[in-house]
């Protein structure tokens, strides 16, 4: 019986709702509701297996829209709200929107079931959340103020900070200029 699914109708509904093959289902005013147009169904929308294929779709869609500064976050043992964050940068605002729309399509036809989209009136900063894989979209210069990247991956920092990072030449207690010799 797997792969048959049945189709419930709702009198009270315009729409069908899909079931499984010998499920009964009783309403709340507990009168039977009639199953019927039992067939054999192939799942035309698959649903994505696992992050990997959520993670490929983000990064693949992100360099067809030429987003700038891809930056894949893996947050494993990090965090248990996802598995992955991928942060990008947008020129405008109608881009960063565009961007998210059209990540958000690509998601929902891949399959995954629960995408939310969070801060498209203003296009600002866009959230994805794909289940497994968080998307933050950014205006340039709203990106560099919140700075994400470095709160979320700061290993993918320390070599720089290394570099630049503030050493004072001389102890605090010597005075600078004067030659002690």
């Amino acid at each position: 019986m797997a792969g048959e699914k049945c189709y419930l109708y709702n009198a009270s509904q315009e729409e069908a709702q899909t079931l499984e093959v010998g499920l009964i289902v009783q309403s709340a005013k507990d009168s039977l509701k009639i199953v019927a147009q039992t067939e054999a169904v192939k799942d035309s929308v698959t649903e994505p297996e696992h992050t990997a294929d959520i993670y490929s779709i983000v990064l693949s869609r992100l360099d067809d829209d030429q987003a700038q500064d891809i930056v894949p976050i893996h947050l494993e043992g990090k965090s248990d709200v996802a598995d992955a964050m991928v942060i990008a940068s947008g020129r405008s605002q109608r881009h960063v929107g565009a961007m998210a729309d059209k990540i958000a399509r690509d998601l929902k036809d891949a399959g995954v079931k629960q995408v939310s989209v969070e801060g498209l009136p203003a296009c600002d900063w866009v959230l994805i959340d794909a289940g497994d894989v968080i998307v933050h979209l950014f205006r340039p210069e709203v990106r560099k103020f919140y700075n994400l990247e470095r709160i979320w991956a700061p290993e993918l920092f320390d070599e720089e900070a290394g570099d630049t990072a503030f050493e004072p030449s001389t102890d605090a207690m010597t005075v600078t200029g004067e030659d002690e010799s």
